[in-house]
């Protein structure tokens, strides 16, 4: 049986013009992450995004949340190039260029933001990005600061869906440093870092919704 998590990449065969790249997992998941957004983030200010990926998400959610300023960003370039390829589509003026960011370098050169939010990346990146991540999220958000994050997690206080767990050993077959999460492990990186969980949303196809706030 087909996984059915929508935590899955770009497809680089169906590429548009300009570089635009498509993750169908965008258009099935983006109104549930703007609802649960709604409630957490700050009225304005700038949202930097980690790991954007094609852009779709940073446009949909520039269109949405039209009085904060969107700092779209990813690792790749190719990532980079469609994430400009969709603001320059899309015409959002809220939306910045993107910046090619990786947390597992030491440093991130760039200006303070309101809020941090990171979709589908920490499954697809060995620990050391979780980390490096949580690191950089502390020393950019003030007290009171949203670092928001979505995708499959495991908890060990409730069932695992087999999707999630064929899903986990797709990862691992692919680079065994990736894979799906502990929520025990995230919060416990946080707590490291000066963060506190606020809230954990169940989302669609055996995704959450993680808050954290800056303490």
């Amino acid at each position: 049986m087909a996984n059915k998590n929508d935590s899955t990449p770009w497809f680089r065969d169906q590429a548009g013009p300009e570089d635009e790249k498509h993750a169908p997992a965008t258009l099935r998941n983006r109104d549930a992450i703007v609802s649960v957004l709604q409630g957490v983030l700050p009225k304005d200010g700038t949202v930097l995004e980690i790991a954007s990926g094609t852009g779709e998400h940073a446009v949909y959610f520039g269109e949405k949340f039209p009085n904060l300023t969107w700092q779209p960003s990813d690792p790749d370039p190719d990532g980079c190039r469609s994430i400009a390829a969709w603001t320059k589509r899309a015409g959002v003026g809220n939306v910045l260029p993107p910046l090619q960011l990786d947390a597992l370098v030491s440093e991130w050169d760039i200006e303070k933001p309101a809020a941090i939010l990171c979709i589908n990346m920490i499954h697809i990146a060995p620990w050391e990005a979780s980390i490096g991540l949580f690191d950089k999220a502390a020393k950019l958000l003030k007290s009171g600061g949203i670092f928001f994050l979505y995708g499959p997690y495991f908890r060990g206080d409730a069932p695992t869906a087999q999707g999630n767990l064929d899903f986990d050993r797709s990862l691992k077959s692919r680079d065994l440093r990736w894979g799906i999460r502990e929520v025990d492990d995230m919060d416990a990186l946080a707590t490291k870092n000066g963060f506190t969980r606020t809230d954990l949303v169940e989302m669609p196809a055996n995704n959450l919704s993680l808050i954290y706030r800056r303490d």
